[in-house]
């Protein structure tokens, strides 16, 4: 039986006996969005502005989460090839001089006349749906060396892409998204270990190229912000008993100006103590030493843990965490391989995301761009994150044991 042919037997909204809303995650998301739109407002010294264009990229993405689940995911996943592909040709759109929109040396966005479109999020959830499409065929041989290879292209084209503009953020986080749902899925440990070993190698090749490498010999070329945060990541984890003590010198220099914003962010992550200084109090956003080019963006969780304290912290990882376990809780009981390798690929996503980005907060990850889901200042992102929620939501309401 091939997948276009299975049979929707589920009854309509309305007629179950038990849930068909997961309650939780939609409580969790909310809340995160109310925080996040606060936290905008004061991040961004009261513009209404921004604060009002995040809410409207808001109710876009609350519009499209709820058509998601007009229909079962399986009937919709079944265009999951197609939007791949749009996916891809918007990525090598936005590489175009004169479509795509170049902002501090990276193309990432296309002009949409009111807005700006950032197909790289969309690159993150159409490479999930192509990916556990592709895995859930009915009589795949997920042995087969042909399995392994087709994964490697849908992984690799998107990611390649998505570095290209660049974007390291966005496309480091494909690595973990690719080989959590193959775990899942049934490849061989054998296979996904030569996938680790080959993504830790790209990787490095890449931080290589762009630490050491002229610029004109450059495949991938960076933002200068960028590369000056993965120098002084590298500065941070990397000895210094070979230098000289006039390079030491240097390097140190170099470390406290390329660093300031990250130092700044974490002054505010520990000035908030345990209840925090209150709302648009922080003085590290309202005196601008954390500017706020960036503290409504990258920064956004050192603004809540400055005015909101240790406990406010505590309080948005328990809402992340709430969509997490949600996450799992899905894949768990999801009725088919198509639902659970789905739900799998968003949480690990989310994960990653918010893993990274408060990493960069507190010092413990380069600094790369990625957006913390429902708090960054980000229309594509926002929408992006409302739509992983409608997902997730769509599997759960078509689960296996309602």
């Amino acid at each position: 039986m091939t997948q276009s042919t299975i049979q929707l037997n589920t009854p309509r909204f309305g007629t179950e006996q038990h849930p068909r809303v997961a309650w939780g995650l939609w409580i969790a998301v909310v809340l995160l969005a109310t925080i996040g739109l606060l936290a905008i407002y004061s991040a961004t010294g009261g513009s209404q502005t921004l604060t009002r264009s995040q809410l409207i990229f808001f109710m876009v993405g609350i519009i499209l989460a709820g058509l998601l689940n007009i229909a079962d995911y399986r009937e919709m996943c079944r265009w999951s090839y197609p939007v791949f592909v749009i996916s891809l040709i918007l990525l090598v759109l936005v590489l175009i001089p004169g479509i795509g929109v170049k902002v501090n040396g990276a193309r990432r966005w296309l002009n949409l006349g009111l807005t700006q479109f950032q197909p790289s999020e969309l690159a993150k959830i159409s490479m999930i749906l192509a990916l556990a499409f592709f895995l859930s065929r009915p009589n795949l041989d997920l042995r087969h060396r042909k399995t392994f290879f087709t994964c490697l292209g849908i992984i690799g084209v998107t990611f390649i892409l998505v570095l290209k503009e660049p974007d390291l953020g966005s496309s480091i986080v494909l690595i973990p998204v690719g080989m959590v749902i193959m775990y899942v899925a049934g490849i061989p440990i054998q296979s996904l270990l030569k996938f680790i070993g080959a993504s830790t190698l790209l990787i490095t090749l890449v931080i290589v190229e762009v630490l050491f490498m002229p610029s004109q010999y450059e495949f991938i070329k960076l933002e200068l912000i960028r590369k000056n945060s993965l120098k002084v990541f590298s500065m941070w984890i990397t000895p210094q008993k070979i230098a000289s003590e006039a390079e030491k010198r240097r390097m140190k220099l170099e470390q406290h100006n390329d660093s300031y914003n990250v130092n700044q962010a974490m002054i505010s992550v520990g000035s908030g103590k345990i209840l925090g200084k209150g709302w648009r109090q922080g003085t590290q956003t309202k005196l601008g030493y954390l500017p706020n080019s960036v503290a409504h963006n990258d920064f956004i969780f050192s603004v809540i843990a400055e005015e909101m304290g240790f406990l406010g912290s505590m309080v948005v990882l328990t809402l992340y965490g709430t969509f997490l376990f949600t996450g799992i809780r899905v894949a768990g009981q999801a009725r088919d391989r198509l639902g659970k390798l789905l739900a799998i690929g968003i949480t690990t996503l989310w994960f990653s995301q918010i893993f990274i980005n408060i990493g960069m907060n507190v010092g413990l990850s380069p600094v790369t761009g990625l957006p913390l889901p429902l708090l960054s200042h980000g229309g594509s992102a926002g929408v992006t994150a409302w739509i992983a929620a409608g997902l997730l939501q769509n599997i759960y309401a078509y689960r296996r044991n309602y």
